[in-house]
C-alpha cells in the first residue's frame, strides 16, 4: 500500500463522531513543548545553590505503586500520569480533580460563585469542551447547588472520577511503559528528558499506525 493511499485511507476512516477524537491528537502533537517545560530545571538567578531537578527519587516512584493518592500527592508523579492519561485521551479526568482540589481552597464567596461557574460550564455541563462522565443525578445535584455554592458542590462528582481513575486508568499507569522508564531513571538508569520525549514519540506512532491498520 502506498504512502499515499494511507494518508487517504486514513482520512476516509474519520467519522463525525471522530473529530472531538481528532482535536485531542493535535493537542498530542504540542506534547514536546509541555515535556520539555515539564523537564526542565527551575532555578534563581540569586543562587545556584537553590537550583533542583525535578527528578523523583526511587522511594517517591515506588509509592506511586502503592495507590494513586500516593500518586497525585507528588508533584512530579501527578504530571506523569496526566502525561499517561493524555495517551488515553482521557485527561479531562486529572483536570477536573485538579480544578476541584484548588476550588476547596476559595474563601471569598463571590469567587466560589464564579469558580464553580466556570468549572461547570468546562467539565460538566452537555457538550462542555472538556466533559466528563458523569450520571444525570450527580450533574443535576451540581446544577441545583451553583445556586447557591459551597466547598463542597463538586465533591460527589470529584470522588466519581477518581474512583474512575483509580479501577481504570491508574492500574494501566502502574503497568506502562511510561512508569517503567521513571522507575529506570529513579535509579540513574537513563536520561529523563529523552526517555519522556521518546515515550511520546511512540505514542504518537501507535495512533498513526492504528489509524491506517484499521481502514485495512
Amino acid at each position: 500500500m502506498s504512502v499515499l493511499y494511507q494518508k487517504e485511507a486514513c482520512t476516509g476512516c474519520m467519522k463525525a463522531s471522530d473529530f472531538s477524537i481528532d482535536k485531542k491528537g493535535i493537542k498530542k502533537r504540542n506534547w514536546r513543548t509541555r515535556i520539555r517545560y515539564l523537564l526542565k530545571f527551575t532555578s534563581s538567578s540569586k543562587s545556584m545553590a537553590r537550583r533542583r531537578s525535578y527528578r523523583p527519587t526511587v522511594d517517591e516512584v515506588n509509592q506511586w505503586a502503592q495507590s494513586l493518592d500516593e500518586l497525585l500527592s507528588h508533584k512530579y508523579g501527578k504530571a506523569a500520569f496526566r502525561i499517561f492519561l493524555k495517551s488515553e485521551f482521557c485527561e479531562e479526568n486529572i483536570e477536573f480533580w485538579t480544578a476541584c482540589e484548588e476550588f476547596r481552597t476559595i474563601l471569598s464567596q463571590g469567587k466560589l460563585s464564579s469558580r464553580a461557574r466556570s468549572i461547570y460550564e468546562e467539565f460538566i455541563q452537555c457538550d462542555a469542551p472538556k466533559e466528563i462522565n458523569l450520571d444525570y443525578q450527580t450533574k443535576d445535584a451540581i446544577v441545583q447547588s451553583l445556586r447557591l455554592p459551597s466547598l463542597t458542590c463538586f465533591l460527589s462528582a470529584q470522588k466519581k472520577i477518581f474512583s474512575l481513575m483509580e479501577n481504570n486508568s491508574y492500574p494501566r499507569f502502574i503497568h506502562s511503559e511510561l512508569y517503567k522508564e521513571l522507575c529506570a531513571i529513579a535509579r540513574g538508569g537513563g536520561n529523563i528528558s529523552s526517555i519522556m520525549i521518546n515515550h511520546s514519540e511512540k505514542l504518537s506512532m501507535k495512533s498513526r499506525i492504528t489509524c491506517c491498520t484499521d481502514t485495512m
